[in-house]
């Protein structure tokens, strides 16, 4: 596990390192991205999917990843509206603190402490979950807050087309099949080792971490819901259920992630503050490499 770790600790601070002293080549991380999201995600789902035992336990890391964007959505909401902040303020936090890194930092994160295993449930919690609401309560957001315009047709469209989305239904086909052919299945754990290292190198060219006069409230609030509240709620709703074993502990990890990039990106493609939004991403990455750890090992 410590190995792990500091592989992710590595290829993080190779790619800020990288980013401020290298002089990369213009448009190297959206090319990673490409890769990660196109080539290595898809092939770590079509790996590890039809080896996935499917329960009724299983509702647990989807519904987690749900109350997380809408209690998120809820509580900034009420806040922003009597602390006078902007619609877009209210609209970008919303997108930072209810959508987590669920993928190219929560993968890395539960391979490493929580093993093969942890990361075959962590994907059911991002594709099934925060995938979900990315594609479908992020676009509301930015309709909602930032005058975008959006479709039934559209969200549906984004869903079914996203290649991970494909490869997790093509897993399950698979898995009622008997699994891969051994050959398909080494050619496709060479592809998925390619995740780890890229995703975090590509996390690492990006992270900007420049605070603004007057931002630590509502950071300071963004980050006690995503690091330490949702994860708290979600404990709580699995010792009501009656959730727990590896499922209950991914699903409360998958909580507790950092806020995803992709949901800063949506903020600055739509005005919703992205200075402020790149904010919350970036403590928000820097606090998670410690608090996920210590919210593992609380976890059974």
């Amino acid at each position: 596990m410590l190995s792990a770790f500091v592989l992710l600790l590595a290829c993080l601070g190779l790619g800020v390192g990288v980013a401020r002293y290298a002089r990369p080549p213009i448009g190297l991380a959206q090319a990673l991205n490409w890769w990660v999201i196109q080539i290595a995600l898809p092939a770590l789902v079509l790996g590890i999917v039809p080896s996935l035992h499917f329960d009724t336990a299983l509702w647990f890391l989807v519904v987690t990843q749900w109350g997380v964007f809408f209690g998120a959505w809820a509580l900034i909401d009420w806040v922003g509206a009597r602390a006078h902040w902007s619609r877009g303020t209210i609209g970008g936090l919303i997108l930072v603190t209810g959508l987590g890194n669920t993928s190219f930092l929560g993968y890395p994160l539960l391979e490493a402490l929580r093993g093969r295993a942890g990361l075959q449930l962590g994907v059911v919690a991002d594709q099934l979950g925060c995938f979900i609401m990315l594609a479908v309560g992020g676009v509301l957001v930015a309709a909602r807050y930032g005058g975008a315009t959006v479709t039934p047709t559209e969200m549906l469209r984004r869903v079914l087309l996203f290649p991970a989305f494909i490869a997790l239904v093509v897993g399950v086909i698979a898995g009622q099949l008997g699994g891969w052919p051994d050959m398909l299945a080494t050619m496709l754990d060479r592809f998925a080792l390619t995740l780890v290292p890229l995703a975090l190198f590509s996390v690492g060219l990006r992270f900007k971490l420049k605070p603004q006069p007057g931002q630590w409230a509502p950071v300071a609030l963004a980050l006690s819901w995503k690091l330490l509240l949702a994860p708290l709620l979600a404990l709580g709703l699995a010792l009501l259920t009656g959730v727990g074993g590896a499922v209950m502990s991914i699903g409360i990890l998958q909580t507790a992630m950092a806020p995803m990039i992709s949901a800063a990106i949506l903020a600055d493609q739509h005005h919703l503050d992205p200075p402020l939004a790149n904010t919350v991403l970036g403590v928000g990455i820097l606090l998670s490499l410690i608090t996920v750890p210590l919210w593992s090992l609380a976890l059974p």
